[in-house]
């Protein structure tokens, strides 16, 4: 069993497509742990802001397997993944842990890029996996957060039932 991690966002019709996404992800893959919701500035283009969240989950799936479950709940939630790579989007899904597997092939990247790129990605996955070790960096998610230079990040939570 491998323990999967999940950063969620949307911000378009943000609190119908979270809530409806994490009933998904738990009829695909049973019992969630799921961080606090947090709200931030798009990035790299000007809409509205974003909801974001993780969730994590033990599977025996691979990682495609997995990659390929959360791009059809994207698409059932109106994701079109044509056109600009920085858009407003009903729903965001972006495996960014497998257990302890690196992966690059076919698209898939693990772990993702963004874990120490951006404070929406790294603390609500610090918050419910901050002993979980990055692959790579060999650092714990708790570590990476404290490390993280918050003086650009503007996280404010959010209280959304899911």
């Amino acid at each position: 069993m491998s323990r999967v991690f999940v950063s969620i966002g949307s911000n378009v019709e943000r609190e119908k497509n979270l809530v409806s996404c994490v009933a998904a992800l738990r009829r695909e893959f049973g019992a969630l742990a799921l961080s606090p919701v947090y709200r931030s500035r798009a990035y790299g283009f000007d809409g509205d802001d974003f909801y974001n969240l993780a969730a994590s989950f033990q599977t025996e799936m691979t990682p495609a397997a997995v990659d390929a479950i959360l791009r059809r709940i994207e698409h059932d939630h109106g994701r079109v993944r044509t056109g600009e790579r920085f858009a407003s989007r009903t729903l965001d899904l972006d495996q960014v842990l497998h257990g302890g597997v690196v992966v690059n092939y076919n698209g898939l990247r693990l772990p993702r890029e963004e874990i120490t790129e951006h404070a929406f990605v790294l603390r609500p996955l610090a918050e419910i996996g901050g002993e979980v070790m990055h692959p790579v960096l060999r650092k714990t998610c708790a570590e990476l957060w404290a490390g993280f230079d918050k003086t650009a990040c503007s996280l404010q939570r959010v209280a959304l039932e899911l």
